[in-house]
């Protein structure tokens, strides 16, 4: 069968697609083939099968109800990262799996080896358009069909087991932590006998006490904000106080050891009507980020301006990070802390743009560090709606 040879650019995999009347064709040849439809059919697996050129020739009824449709003709041609609306496959002219961001994904990377003629399982995660995250695992196994190669393509939701992990780890290690560190102090406050030294240790105590709650308020958020239930609260909000605020919380965190956290000289302030809560959460995890990912004596700088109808908020530090690790910040299970962390980065994008209407992103050059923004409407849509 013949492929419409249209020259596209891509960063990753081929961009070629395959023309209209070989979609068709080959659409047609897996539908007769009944067993194969049979078996797809009956699991509750979602299943796609795709051509060489990654697009899909057939989905399954799982695949289908998951999308909220019943006909499969609106499948046929598109690659699974379009199908399920990944935010990067709208990103460049070719498509799904050709952009510089779709060289670490699962999805397509298990495809592309599954064509050297081997069954590939790996785990994927996918931040599509509305913001929402899925971690999935996904198994490629090579079929062939009168001559020619198609890919089974099943995939698997594990985004609850990834939630639970997640969710696992904060609770079990950065809250017992919290937990144990308090105890430890408040055992040893019965045998100070220096009053200075034992005020010193109760201002400890509480700050502790304040970030694990604050920490456990962080967990209810994010769950509220994943399920649709987070309800805004608007109020006016002045960006160089909100910096002095974050400078003040974030000169008392532990995170800070031997760094350096400022606000820069020529930050410009700026008035905005948002949710000053969900904005000190954004603004608080980028901070935070920042000086974990820096080194002693390494410097974070916070600064604010207005450009046009927003207010641009930055944090930088002087760390530059892989294109690795780049194309993968944003989604909700990938960190570089370990196992079950990565919801920092997650929640700014969640709460930064799918909430407070903004746009969440970051810069990262060998020269000049790393910069996460936020640029928030001066006038939040929503309150306009309701005035």
């Amino acid at each position: 069968m013949k492929t419409t040879r249209v020259p596209k650019k891509t960063a990753y995999a081929p961009a070629v697609r395959a023309s209209r009347h070989t979609l068709k064709n080959q659409s047609q040849l897996i539908k007769h083939n009944n067993i194969l439809t049979q078996v797809a059919d009956s699991v509750s697996s979602l299943v796609v099968v795709l051509n060489k050129e990654r697009q899909i020739v057939y989905g399954n009824k799982a695949f289908l109800d998951m999308l909220g449709s019943s006909a499969s003709e609106s499948l046929i041609g598109k690659r699974p990262g379009e199908a399920i609306n990944c935010m990067y496959s709208s990103q460049s002219e070719g498509g799904c799996g050709t952009t510089q961001f779709c060289s670490v994904c699962g999805s397509v990377n298990a495809i592309l080896e599954a064509q050297q003629g081997t069954q590939v399982t790996k785990e994927c995660r996918i931040i599509t358009s509305e913001n929402d995250a899925m971690d999935l695992k996904v198994t490629a196994t090579p079929y062939y069909l009168n001559g020619e190669q198609y890919i089974f393509f099943a995939i698997a939701d594990i985004s609850n087991e990834k939630r639970r992990q997640t969710l696992e780890r904060v609770f079990f290690h950065d809250i017992l932590n919290s937990a144990g560190g308090i105890s430890g102090l408040s055992s040893i406050m019965p045998l100070i006998s220096d009053m200075d030294e034992m005020t010193k240790t109760a201002e400890i105590i509480n700050r502790a006490a304040s970030f694990l709650v604050d920490e456990i308020n962080s967990q209810q958020v994010l769950t509220a904000a994943e399920s649709g239930d987070l309800v805004l609260s608007f109020s006016q909000i002045e960006s160089l106080t909100i910096l002095k605020e974050l400078g003040e919380l974030y000169s008392q965190h532990e995170v800070i050891r031997d760094k350096l956290l400022s606000i820069d000289k020529n930050a410009v302030s700026g008035q905005a009507i948002t949710d000053v809560v969900l904005l000190r959460r954004v603004l608080g995890n980028m901070v935070k980020n920042a000086l974990e990912a820096s080194s002693p004596g390494g410097k974070v700088t916070l600064s604010c301006s207005q450009i046009e109808e927003a207010i641009r908020f930055t944090v930088n530090n002087e760390v530059y990070m892989s294109r690795e690790i780049q194309f993968q910040l944003f989604k909700r299970s990938f960190s570089t802390k370990g196992i079950g962390r990565g919801i920092g980065t997650y929640s700014m994008k969640l709460f930064g743009e799918k909430y407070l209407k903004g746009k969440v992103g970051f810069e990262s050059t060998e020269n000049d560090g790393t910069t996460f923004f936020i640029e928030i409407p001066m006038v939040h849509p929503e309150y306009k709606e309701k005035k």
